[in-house]
């Protein structure tokens, strides 16, 4: 049985999804740790739009499942917020920036929003997509052996 928190949080989601499918972009407050540096969970909102033209580097609303149970049905699925790493087919591999190895699978079609934008307390955009954005990105994505020492020193430096 699902508890009150849970119902409200998935009818939020749903209601989300229902108007990015629309065309309507969404702008959704995040949690959680998962995409440090780039996006501060319980701090940064994000805005959302219908997924077109998925590429590598960009960042997704996704229904995923959990590291090597791609293949099984049972399986509780999760809303992420996480960067695409690579395509097989119609499979999306998923891993959020603040991880240090954990992987999530989809299919394209449980991608339901690309981010195009991160919005700071303060009210500035950080556009998504952006040559300087991917860059960032990408070198980050080949740091990920140094990645546990050098969140390390961002959540020492940001306290």
């Amino acid at each position: 049985m699902m508890d009150s928190a849970k119902k409200s949080d998935a009818l939020i989601m749903a209601e989300a999804i229902r108007l990015v499918n629309e065309g309507v972009s969404v702008t959704f407050p995040v949690n959680g740790c998962s995409m440090l540096p780039f996006i501060v969970g319980g701090r940064d909102s994000v805005i959302l739009e219908k997924p077109v033209d998925l590429c590598v580097g960009d960042v997704v609303l996704a229904l995923t499942i959990p590291d090597k149970v791609l293949h099984l049905e049972n399986v509780e699925k999760h809303y992420v917020i996480h960067r695409i790493v690579t395509f097989s087919g119609e499979n999306v591999v998923l891993m959020g920036d603040g991880n240090l190895v954990q992987r999530e699978y989809c299919k394209r079609t449980d991608v339901y929003a690309k981010v195009i934008g991160v919005v700071r307390p303060n009210g500035k955009k950080s556009l998504q997509g952006t040559f300087a954005e991917r860059c960032a990105a990408k070198i980050w994505y080949i740091l990920l052996p140094f990645r546990r020492y050098l969140l390390w020193i961002y959540k020492k430096v940001k306290k």
